[in-house]
């Protein structure tokens, strides 16, 4: 009988996919009501990450007993025995080449990327947003850290202790809110990084209701123009300045969403390639990043039959979904100067999913 290595820092796929690890991991899904279908977009991730993602569901002590069954072999519906897995543990053997699991990606922090730089960051409470607002923090940038939810900033600042860090409370469809952003940042704003964004409930135009419509449009689209319009000015007398939006899958094709977000971020994406070209002559770098599937607290509703089945038959090809820190890291190489010859491009950075 081989010996099983499967541990907390195992991926989930290998959970899945192992002859005891997986029949226990599936049982465990079924008492909940779950099928491993749950699972599909965390397959790379290590089986520990889900403590934090699952919001209570996989507390560390479930992780714990796992790793323990897995090493008692405690195969359900099995005996008990410790032999009884023997046949299972050595099936894989015969099947051919064994699956070679892909590393795992590691962030890698380049130190003092944006000293001197302040960024604001909108989202930065949560998902993509904070992630991109950690990472400019890490790399010697001061974050304008703009968030809804004071509760998020709070943790946010007390994570990131000794970083310079401004949390800013704001609503960025208000236009006082966003005269208080830029009173938080002060006179000088190196880049701006505009996260925030919503979800629309993936009905199709003739289900789309005027709230989810004029809603979607005033976080994604309006709160978009409003802090870009505001840090401009600045930027002309500069003649400096990066600014990032982020678009979506949904900029790039119709099967991703609903109409009401496909159709704002196709319009972030138009307000991207109009700034680029007006500003790029005064030296302002303007580009949207268009995430696929990203592991953040955004979470779709189904308000429509229709949409339901024409967008998951549209996500047959969906790749696995990435954590926030991926996103990140895209969005600050074209924040930073690192992105210097850059100006006017969507970068998709979903994991090949635009060209599938």
């Amino acid at each position: 009988m081989t010996q099983n290595t499967l541990t907390a820092d195992s991926s989930v796929g290998s959970w899945l996919d192992d002859p005891i690890g997986g029949p226990i991991l599936r049982d465990l899904l079924a008492q909940a009501g779950q099928s491993a279908d749950v699972l599909r977009p965390v397959r790379r991730l290590a089986i520990k990450r889900l403590v934090k993602l699952s919001k209570g569901q996989f507390p560390p002590e479930l992780i714990d007993d796992l790793v323990r069954r897995v090493a008692a072999g405690e195969v359900p519906g099995s005996a008990g025995s410790a032999d009884a897995p023997a046949a299972a543990t050595d099936a894989p053997a015969s099947a051919g080449t064994p699956v070679v699991e892909r590393p795992e990606w590691v962030e890698r922090v380049s130190a003092g990327r944006f000293t001197g730089q302040t960024v604001i960051v909108t989202g930065a409470g949560s998902g993509i947003g904070r992630a991109t607002a950690s990472r400019v923090a890490r790399e010697g940038g001061r974050v304008i850290a703009v968030d809804i939810s004071q509760e998020r900033l709070d943790d946010f600042v007390v994570e990131h202790a000794g970083a310079d860090v401004v949390p800013v409370v704001a609503n960025i469809t208000d236009d006082d809110a966003i005269a208080g952003v830029l009173a938080a940042a002060g006179e000088r704003i190196d880049a701006l990084a505009n996260v925030a964004g919503i979800m629309d409930d993936m009905t199709p135009v003739h289900e789309v209701s005027d709230a989810v419509w004029k809603r979607v449009f005033a976080i994604n689209v309006d709160g978009t123009m409003k802090l870009m319009r505001a840090v401009v000015p600045g930027m002309l007398e500069r003649q400096a300045g990066s600014i990032v939006n982020v678009a979506s899958e949904a900029a790039l094709r119709g099967s991703a969403a609903g109409v009401a977000y496909t159709a704002s971020k196709h319009a972030v994406v138009g307000l991207t390639k109009s700034s680029a070209y007006m500003y790029g002559p005064s030296g302002i770098r303007v580009n949207a990043v268009a995430p696929g599937p990203t592991i953040t607290n955004i979470e779709a509703t189904f308000a429509s039959p229709l949409g339901a089945e024409r967008v998951r038959a549209g996500m047959a090809l969906l790749p696995d979904a990435v954590e926030a820190d991926a996103l990140a890291a895209s969005i600050t190489f074209l924040l930073s100067d690192d992105g210097v010859n850059v100006n006017g491009q969507v970068l998709a950075s979903d994991g090949g999913w635009s060209v599938a």
